[in-house]
């Protein structure tokens, strides 16, 4: 079996692949000070609970964009599961090509992500990851993640509304029946939620007209994708765990 985890701003997300299909799928919020006894035992818990026998999972890779949590969780794995991770970064082989003046800037989220999307979808494929922040990657036909747009997410919109403002309050983020909001929690989630999606469709368009592409399949991923994918016909798929999969097939093509 093999552990694949994506250690992002807000959340830590843990899924354990047998062969093509995931068995289980948990998530951890992302503290900085946690030791590796916490994270180790953490991991063992939440693989029984989920009926995963430790011993049956020989590889871990990992994807983090939170590099200060990185000793205590490798170090946790390697006591409790007795295996050194394999971490995402510059000289692992994924198969996608780079061509960007510094590689390096390019986080190993985005990375696995356009492994998955290519490898699963084919390209030309943006990937429109809607997490912590808002992410559109282009990759090519030909396997090169050209080009990365970066736009603050919805909570990460949210809660600067709500910490820079005296009266509005928090809400939760929802999409309302309609735009034409009559009061303060409807006129957040409409300026919240249709903002995105604004956002979304217009930077998805100018990128495929700038590229010069005729045709182009756009997938969505990130723990709030859905609500976006769901109100707007520029993106074709919607894939939860696209992120994992795609560290999957890096895993696969390492051992390889």
């Amino acid at each position: 079996m093999i552990f694949v985890i994506d250690v992002g701003n807000t959340a830590i997300t843990m899924g354990v692949f047998e062969e093509d299909d995931i068995k289980a799928k948990f998530r951890l919020t992302t503290k900085i000070n946690r030791t590796s006894d916490e994270y180790g035992l953490f991991i063992v818990d939440l693989l029984k609970l989920k009926g995963i026998n430790k011993e049956a999972i020989n590889t871990v890779v990992i994807a983090s964009v939170v590099p200060r949590v990185m000793y205590s969780l490798t170090s946790g794995i390697k006591k409790y599961l007795g295996l050194v991770p394999l971490n995402i970064g510059v000289g692992t082989k994924t198969g996608i090509k780079i061509p960007i003046p510094n590689p390096k800037e390019v986080g190993a989220d985005r990375v696995a992500d356009a492994v998955g999307a290519y490898e699963i979808y084919g390209g030309p494929v943006i990937v429109a990851d809607f997490g912590t922040a808002n992410k559109y990657d282009l990759i090519t036909e030909d396997g090169s993640l050209i080009a990365a747009v970066t736009s603050p997410g919805l909570k990460m919109s949210a809660n600067a509304m709500w910490a820079d403002t005296a009266k509005l309050p928090e809400v939760e983020i929802a999409l309302p029946d309609t735009i034409l909001a009559k009061d303060t929690v409807t006129s957040i989630q409409a300026g919240l939620v249709f903002g995105c999606i604004g956002q979304t469709e217009y930077i998805i368009r100018r990128m495929i007209k700038e590229a010069g592409l005729d045709k182009c399949t756009v997938v969505a991923t990130g723990g709030l994708g859905r609500i976006i994918a769901n109100n707007t016909d520029v993106i074709d798929i919607y894939d939860p765990n696209l992120l994992l999969k795609g560290l999957k097939i890096i895993a696969d093509k390492n051992l390889k």
